[in-house]
């Protein structure tokens, strides 16, 4: 998908909003959700979209869900920090297929990094056990 098209209200992201779809939540408000990738690159990889806005990507989204969501991000990241300690943190977003976005729902991806622990390529990490992904979700959540 190119970097224009119409938002698609199906999304895997858009279910996660509605409680369509499940997901091992770690912080909820009324403007972001975040949750655990459920391929995730590292331990503790966090995914943070925007409950408000219909936006494909950065170049989509109004300035107030995105002011939202930046501030979102930042809380989410503080937490994973406090929860896991990780020695680095990665905020990323991908914008368009050929720049590596797979859901086209606007999200930024929250990936630890850990001294000598090499990270799964974006898109090439195996899936997670989903019972261990729900602990560490009740982890990060108890430090935001």
């Amino acid at each position: 998908m190119s970097l224009d098209g119409t938002y698609d209200d199906a999304n895997l992201f858009a279910k996660m909003v509605r409680g369509e779809a499940p997901c091992a939540k770690v912080y909820e408000d009324d403007d972001v959700l975040a949750f655990l990738d459920l391929f995730p690159q590292s331990r503790g990889h966090t995914l943070v979209i925007s409950k408000t806005a219909r936006a494909r990507n950065l170049l989509d989204v109004e300035p107030a869900a995105l002011q939202a969501l930046i501030v979102g991000v930042q809380k989410v990241a503080r937490g994973v920090r406090a929860a896991l300690d990780p020695d680095g943190v990665v905020v990323t977003q991908f914008n368009g297929a050929p720049a590596g976005q797979t859901v086209f729902h606007l999200h930024f991806h929250i990936i630890p990094r850990y001294d000598g622990v090499p990270i799964a390529g974006h898109g090439g990490a195996r899936m997670a056990d989903t019972v261990e992904l729900a602990a560490l979700a009740k982890e990060i959540a108890a430090k935001i």
